[in-house]
C-alpha cells in the first residue's frame, strides 16, 4: 500500500462507539489506522470523560484529521421523518442545536480542527420554497462562525441531489463551506448516481466517506448500508475521479453502529499499478493492448463485521 494513499486513511469515532479517548485509541490501534474523525458532541456532552482526550491521543500516537457534530431531534425511522426532523431545519430543535453548535465550534477551535463536518437537513430543491430561505440563513449564521475560528464546514451529501447541493453552494458563497462526500449516502436516499455527482461536486470537495450501500427497489424507503465492496458503489470509477480532481484529502471509513454497535474489520489492499511495459518480441500485439491484461484497479477497500 503506498505512503500516499495509507497516510489519508481515517476511521470515523462514531462508527465504533468508544466509552472513552483511550477506548478509542485502543480500537484504533487494534484496526491498523492511527487517524481519526471524532464526533464533537460526546466531547461537548462529558468533559469529565473526554476532556482528556488530547493527551490520550498524545501517548497513543493518534492524529485528529477533522471533527463532526449531529442535531437534537433527528428521527430515522422513515425518510419523511428525517425529512420533518434532519439538520438545523426544524425550529423547535434550532435553539438548543445553536448553542450546542457555538460550544462544538469552541471545541473544534481548542482542538485545531480545520474541518467540521454535519448534515444541514434536507436543502429545498427551489429557492421560493419558504423553508428555503430560513435554511440559508442558519447556515450563513453556522459557516460564518466556524471561519471566524478558521475552521471549514463540509455539508454531508445525499438528502439532496448533487445539482441541488452545487446550485446552493453557489448561492451561499462561503470559501470555508464544501462537500464531505458520502457515496453510499447518495445511494440510500436515492440521490442519483454517486460517480456523477462526485464529478459535479469536486470543485468543493474537502473530505470523503468510504461507506457502501445498495439502492432500494422501492422509491420513498431507504436503501441498505452494506459491506464496501458489496454494495452499488463503483469504487474503481470513484477513485478514478477523485485522481482526476487531484484530490489528496482524507478518506474516513465510516459505518454506521446501531445500539449494539458494530465488531468492524478493516482490511486495505492497495496494488501496484503498471504505468509501461517493454516486451521486444511482441508482434501480434499492441503495447496498450499488453497494459490493459496487466493494469491493476484502483485500491480494493473491505469494511466488514
Amino acid at each position: 500500500m503506498s505512503a500516499s494513499f495509507s497516510a489519508r486513511l481515517a476511521v470515523c469515532s462514531w462508527s465504533l462507539q468508544p466509552t472513552d479517548p483511550t477506548n478509542l485509541a485502543q480500537q484504533l490501534q487494534d484496526i491498523g489506522i492511527s487517524r481519526v474523525q471524532i464526533a464533537l458532541d460526546p466531547i461537548r456532552e462529558h468533559p469529565t470523560v473526554w476532556g482528556r482526550i488530547v493527551d490520550s491521543f498524545r501517548q497513543h500516537n493518534i492524529a485528529i484529521v477533522s471533527g463532526m457534530f449531529a442535531t437534537l431531534g433527528e428521527d430515522y425511522t422513515t425518510m419523511e421523518s428525517i425529512r420533518r426532523t434532519g439538520g438545523v431545519v426544524p425550529d423547535a430543535t434550532w435553539d438548543e442545536n445553536w448553542r450546542n453548535i457555538e460550544t462544538n465550534s469552541v471545541i473544534a477551535k481548542q482542538l485545531r480542527l480545520k474541518l467540521v463536518t454535519f448534515h444541514a437537513g434536507f436543502i429545498p430543491h427551489e429557492e421560493s420554497d419558504p423553508a428555503f430561505k430560513k435554511l440559508f440563513d442558519r447556515i450563513l449564521l453556522i459557516a460564518d462562525r466556524f471561519a471566524a475560528k478558521g475552521i471549514d464546514l463540509a455539508f454531508e451529501t445525499g438528502q439532496e441531489t448533487a445539482e441541488t447541493l452545487r446550485a446552493f453552494l453557489i448561492r451561499l458563497n462561503r470559501p470555508n463551506v464544501g462537500v464531505n462526500f458520502d457515496p453510499a449516502n447518495m445511494i440510500l436516499y436515492d440521490k442519483g448516481n454517486p460517480i456523477d455527482a462526485l464529478r459535479m461536486l469536486g470543485p468543493w470537495l474537502k473530505q470523503c466517506h468510504i461507506k457502501d450501500a445498495i439502492r432500494t427497489k422501492a422509491p420513498g424507503t431507504w436503501g441498505e448500508e452494506v459491506v464496501v465492496g458489496l454494495g452499488d458503489v463503483d469504487w474503481r470509477k470513484f477513485f478514478a475521479v477523485l485522481r482526476e480532481l487531484k484530490f489528496n484529502g482524507d478518506l474516513c471509513i465510516e459505518r454506521e453502529a446501531g445500539k449494539v454497535g458494530w465488531i468492524v474489520r478493516f482490511i486495505v489492499v492497495e496494488r501496484p499499478v503498471v504505468r509501461s511495459i517493454k516486451y521486444d518480441g511482441n508482434k501480434s500485439v499492441t503495447v496498450s493492448e499488453i497494459l490493459d491484461r496487466y493494469k491493476v484497479k484502483v485500491p480494493r477497500i473491505w469494511l466488514g463485521i
